[in-house]
């Protein structure tokens, strides 16, 4: 049988994208993007964000893997321009700076 978090994975994984970081200032601006730890699996994140698990939430939250976007990195990303991909689980864009 298949649960609620696995559907929400399997839909969440179409919807993932590639984003540059011009396209995500506005987002940044209105404080609406969530940076995931890059040892987290993006989309597994997004599906118990939208699940509302929130034990998994918290432990990502406590621990630093999950945050709002601060503005040392958008420094960052804005003068390094790195690969981000993206999820939407409204009303946040998560966020995850890739190598590839």
């Amino acid at each position: 049988m298949t649960t609620p978090l696995e559907l929400m994975r399997d839909q969440l994984n179409t919807e993932t994208a590639k984003a540059d970081w011009a396209e995500l200032l506005p987002f940044f601006a209105k404080g609406q993007l969530i940076l995931v730890a890059t040892q987290l699996d993006l989309v597994e994140v997004a599906a118990h964000i939208a699940t509302d698990n929130a034990e998994h939430i918290h432990t990502w939250m406590t621990s630093g893997q999950l945050v709002k976007l601060d503005d040392d990195t958008a420094l960052d990303w804005e003068q390094r321009k790195p690969a981000i991909w993206t999820v939407v689980v409204a009303p946040w864009i998560l966020v995850q700076e890739r190598g590839h």
